[in-house]
C-alpha cells in the first residue's frame, strides 16, 4: 500500500466515518439504514457455492422481528454464529420485494464491544487484500500514545488568528475523532497543511527560476513551420498564440517554465510534439512524461505516425516501467548516447538510471498528476532545463494564479473545428432503462462506451451504485456477445494497463470503472459515457469524465444519471452540464455552487493530487494558506512538513 514508516500511515487518512448509533429492534429499522441489531441466531447456517464464491446464510431474530444475514467467501462464520448464540450486527438492513429483511456482510460485535464503541465515530481506512481496517486502525493507535508530539511550523498566534487547531491534535482528531466538530477541525487543519506546502514549494520554485538563464537557447527551425503548413486542419487562433508563447520562451535567455492549460480535445498534443520537434531539430533531446502507461504508449504511436507522415528524421522511444528488462536497458542505452532525439515515457524517467545528452525540453502531460518534486526531478537531468506542464483541469483564473504561482501561463479556449460537440442528457436512474437501450445501439455500431460509479464494492457509500455489482448486473442484462470489463484504482498498476489497453485495442465494449479513467485514456472510437450517481461529484469532475469521450470524428454522448430518491428535481449542477462544454465557464461556476466539503460522500475532485484539499470546496481556505505560505517566505522560513521523524513502520 504504500506505507513504510510511521509517516506514511499517519498520512492514511480515513475515507470515512461510522458513527455507532444504539442498538434497535428489527421493528424499528428501515430499509437504507445503517443500523445495529442485536440477534439470535436461529438454527444452523448454511453455505452454497454461487458465480464462483460460497455464499453463506443465518436466520436470526429478536423479540420483534427476524431477518436473514448473507456472507461472501466467509464459511467459517458457521463455526462461530452458532444455534441460540446473541451477537450485535451492524451494517445496510434491506428489505426485499417480499417484504422481507436482509442484511450483507454486517459488522459483528459482542453486547461488550458494541456498548463501548456505540455514540463514537469509527474511522474507515482506504484498504488492500489482506489488510483488515482493524489493522490500519490498530497500528495508528500505537503511534499516538500519549507522549505523541509533532513539530508545528505555525506559531501560537498565528493559530489563533487562522482559527486552526495545532498539528499534533489535528492528527489525533482526523483519525479518532470525538464529535463531528473534531473531524472538521482536524480536516481544516490538514487542508491549510496541504495548501501550505504546495504553495510554498510552487514560490519557492519560482524565486530560483527568475535567476537562470537559458545558456544554450534554441533557434527557429524549419521542420515545425512546414509542418504546421503541412497539417490537414489549421491551428486555432489559440494554439497559434500559444506557440508563439511557448518557441518564444524556447529560443529566449530566460528558461521556460510554462503550463498549458485547456479542455480535452483544445490540441495540447500537437503543440508538444512541435515543441519536442523544434528541440530536436536544434540538435537536443526532448522529454514528454505522462501519468499513465496507456497515455504514453497512445503519445509515442501519435507522435511515430507524424514523423512518418512528413518524413521528419528524428528517433522517439519509448520507456515505461512494463517493458521487459531488455528493452528498458536498449531504450536507456539510446537516450544516454544521444541517438534518441525525442523520449515518451511515463515517472520510469526519472530514475536515477536514465540519463540524457543535452536535454533541451522536458514536458509534463496531465501536470496535477505529478507534483513539484517529479518536475524537478526529471528537470534535473540536465542544466536548467525549460519546462512545459500541460493541464486538462480548466481552473478559476483567481485560483489558478495561487495554484499555478511558478509558471507562465497560456490558455486555449477555441476547439478544432473538427470536433463534434458532445451531446449531453441528465436523467433520473429510475429510467436507466433507456440508457441501455442507447447504450447498445451504439455497441451494434461498433462503437464502446464507459461506464462511471462512485464506488468499488457494496457498502462503502450508502445508496451509491458500486462497480462490482454493477457489472455482474450489467452482463445479466446485456447480450453475451457485449465484451464488459471493469477498472478501479485498487488494481495493481500492471492490471490497470492492462485492462485500459484491451479497452483502447476494442477487446472490451463496455468498461464499467471508478473515476479512475478521468485522465490518462484515450480511446477515439469510445463515443458514450455514463455517470452513475451524478449528483456526488462536482461540476468540474463531471466535466472531465465526460472528455474521455469526443476524442475522435464519430458524434459523442454524455448521460448523467441521477438517484431521484435525493434530488426529485433536476439537480443545478446537471443543467450547467447540458447547456455549456466549456470548462472554464464550467470551473467558475462550480466555485459558485460548491458548499463546506462534504467528507462524508465521494470525493468531488483530485485536482493537483491533494489527499483531502479540494480547491473547490476549500478555495476560502486555499487564499489564507497561499498568504500565510508567503509571510513565511518572506521571513525566510523553511519550515518541514508536519508528523515529525519518520520512523520505519515495521519497528512499531
Amino acid at each position: 500500500m504504500g506505507i513504510r514508516t510511521t509517516r506514511d500511515l499517519l498520512l492514511h487518512y480515513p475515507r470515512g466515518y461510522d458513527f455507532l448509533t444504539p442498538v434497535k429492534p428489527v421493528s424499528e429499522t428501515a430499509a437504507g439504514e445503517v443500523c445495529a441489531v442485536r440477534l439470535m441466531i436461529v438454527g444452523q447456517g448454511a453455505s452454497v457455492r454461487a458465480r464462483g464464491r460460497s455464499i453463506t446464510h443465518f436466520k436470526a431474530a429478536d423479540e420483534t422481528g427476524e431477518l436473514r444475514l448473507t456472507y461472501f467467501n466467509m464459511p467459517y462464520l458457521r463455526s462461530s454464529l452458532k444455534p441460540r448464540t446473541v451477537h450485535v450486527f451492524r451494517g445496510i438492513m434491506k428489505v426485499s420485494l417480499r417484504g422481507l429483511r436482509y442484511m450483507e456482510q454486517p459488522q459483528i460485535y459482542s453486547d461488550e464491544s458494541y456498548e463501548a464503541l456505540s455514540g463514537t465515530f469509527q474511522p474507515r481506512y482506504p484498504l488492500a487484500a489482506g489488510i483488515s481496517n482493524k489493522t490500519i486502525s490498530g497500528a495508528i493507535k500505537k503511534i499516538l500514545t500519549k507522549d505523541y508530539e509533532e513539530a508545528d511550523y505555525l506559531k501560537t498566534d498565528e493559530l489563533q488568528s487562522l482559527s486552526l487547531i495545532p498539528s499534533a491534535e489535528a492528527t489525533r482528531r482526523i483519525h479518532f475523532p470525538g464529535s463531528e466538530a473534531d473531524i472538521r477541525a482536524a480536516r481544516d487543519r490538514k487542508v491549510f497543511d496541504e495548501f501550505f506546502f504546495f504553495i510554498y514549494a510552487l514560490k519557492s520554485e519560482k524565486e530560483k527560476i527568475r535567476t537562470l538563464v537559458n545558456r544554450d537557447p534554441l533557434i527557429q527551425v524549419a521542420e515545425t513551420r512546414r509542418l504546421i503548413e503541412a497539417l490537414p486542419y489549421e491551428l486555432t487562433p489559440d494554439q497559434k498564440k500559444a506557440w508563439e508563447d511557448i518557441r518564444t520562451d524556447l529560443c529566449s535567455d530566460r528558461v521556460m517554465n510554462r503550463l498549458l492549460q485547456g479542455d480535452v480535445g483544445s490540441g495540447k498534443t500537437i503543440l508538444a510534439f512541435l515543441s519536442l520537434i523544434m528541440c530536436a531539430a536544434c540538435g537536443r533531446q526532448g522529454a514528454l512524461m505522462a501519468p499513465t502507461e496507456v497515455l504514453a504508449r497512445q503519445h509515442m504511436e501519435g507522435l511515430t505516425k507524424l514523423l512518418e507522415a512528413h518524413q521528419l528524421p528524428f528517433r522517439a522511444v519509448l520507456l515505461t516501467g512494463s517493458l521487459p528488462a531488455s528493452e528498458k536497458r536498449a531504450a536507456r542505452a539510446v537516450i544516454a548516447s544521444g541517438e534518441a532525439d525525442i523520449v515518451i515515457g511515463t515517472h520510469a524517467l526519472i530514475q536515477e538510471s536514465v540519463s540524457f545528452v543535452r536535454l533541451g525540453l522536458v514536458i509534463t502531460d496531465e501536470q496535477h498528476r505529478f507534483g513539484v518534486r517529479q518536475r524537478e526531478s526529471l528537470a534535473g537531468k540536465g542544466e536548467e532545463v525549460p519546462v512545459l506542464v500541460m493541464s486538462a483541469t480548466p481552473i478559476p483564473r483567481t485560483l489558478a494564479i495561487i495554484l499555478y504561482g511558478d509558471l507562465d501561463i497560456s490558455i486555449l479556449k477555441t476547439m478544432p473545428a473538427m470536433r463534434l460537440p458532445i451531446k449531453n442528457l441528465a436523467m433520473a436512474q429510475s429510467q436507466r432503462d433507456r440508457a441501455f437501450r442507447f447504450l447498445m445501439k451504439r455497441v451494434e455500431a461498433g462503437e464502446q462506451a464507459y461506464i462511471i460509479c462512485p464506488s468499488i464494492e457494496e457498502g462503502e457509500l450508502l445508496d451509491v451504485v458500486n462497480v462490482t455489482d454493477y457489472a455482474q448486473a450489467l452482463k445479466e442484462v446485456l447480450p453475451p456477445s457485449i465484451r464488459i470489463g471493469t477498472l478501479t484504482g485498487r488494481m495493481k498498476a500492471a492490471e490497470k494497463t492492462s485492462v485500459m489497453t484491451s479497452f483502447s485495442e476494442h477487446r472490451i465494449d463496455v468498461l464499467v470503472a471508478t473515476t479512475v479513467v478521468e485522465v490518462g485514456i484515450n480511446v477515439p472510437n469510445a463515443t458514450l459515457i455514463m455517470i452513475e450517481n451524478a449528483e456526488r461529484f462536482g461540476l468540474s469532475q463531471l466535466h472531465q469524465l465526460r472528455g474521455r469521450v469526443g476524442r475522435g470524428n464519430l458524434q459523442s454522448y454524455c448521460i448523467f444519471l441521477y438517484n431521484d430518491k435525493d434530488a426529485r428535481q433536476k439537480p443545478k449542477r446537471l443543467e450547467i452540464l447540458e447547456k455549456t462544454t466549456d470548462g472554464f465557464v464550467i470551473a467558475e461556476e462550480d466555485l459558485k455552487l460548491r458548499g463546506p466539503g462534504d467528507f462524508f460522500g465521494v470525493r468531488q475532485s483530485g485536482e493537483l493530487g491533494f489527499v483531502l484539499a479540494d480547491i473547490y470546496e476549500d478555495a476560502d481556505v486555499l487564499r489564507k494558506a497561499a498568504a500565510c505560505a508567503e509571510r513565511h517566505l518572506k521571513a525566510g522560513d523553511s519550515p518541514d512538513p508536519a508528523l515529525g521523524k519518520a520512523v520505519d513502520f515495521r519497528s512499531i
